[in-house]
């Protein structure tokens, strides 16, 4: 009984951990945009996410994007840490920050949609079950 609760949410709060931690290294990004030097930082949500739930090894289907120089998409920037990717810049700065402003409002505003939806997932999926559980 116990795992099939723990395989229902075990998905959804893989993924709201993960939003949790994209929605960090963007706030990150957004704190040093005017730090000299700074690289911008995101990860690979889907790839993080396979690797999570252990299903690293199901085929990654790349998508090509407009810009090589978008994350995930295309060309991925060949500086990787702990499954960070770190932003190419979009324009040459002289302090060498790579934050992108525009860039990172939308990704920061996305991601947190993303992560409302999970968070009602999850509460969906708990009422059901206790629903289920109540006999209503």
């Amino acid at each position: 009984m116990l795992n099939r609760l723990d395989n229902s949410l075990g998905f959804q709060s893989q993924a709201l951990l993960l939003r949790a931690e994209r929605q960090r290294l963007i706030a990150s990004n957004i704190a040093n945009a005017d730090t000299p030097g700074y690289q911008a930082r995101d990860i690979d949500f889907a790839t993080a996410l396979r690797q999570a739930t252990g299903s690293a090894t199901a085929p990654v289907v790349m998508v090509t994007g407009t810009s090589d120089r978008h994350l995930g998409l295309g060309q991925l920037p060949a500086t990787r840490e702990a499954g960070q990717l770190y932003a190419l810049p979009s324009q040459t700065n002289l302090d060498g920050n790579t934050v992108d402003m525009d860039r990172e409002r939308a990704s920061f505003a996305d991601n947190a949609v993303k992560y409302e939806a999970s968070l009602r997932f999850i509460n969906g999926s708990v009422r059901t079950m206790l629903d289920a559980i109540k006999g209503q």
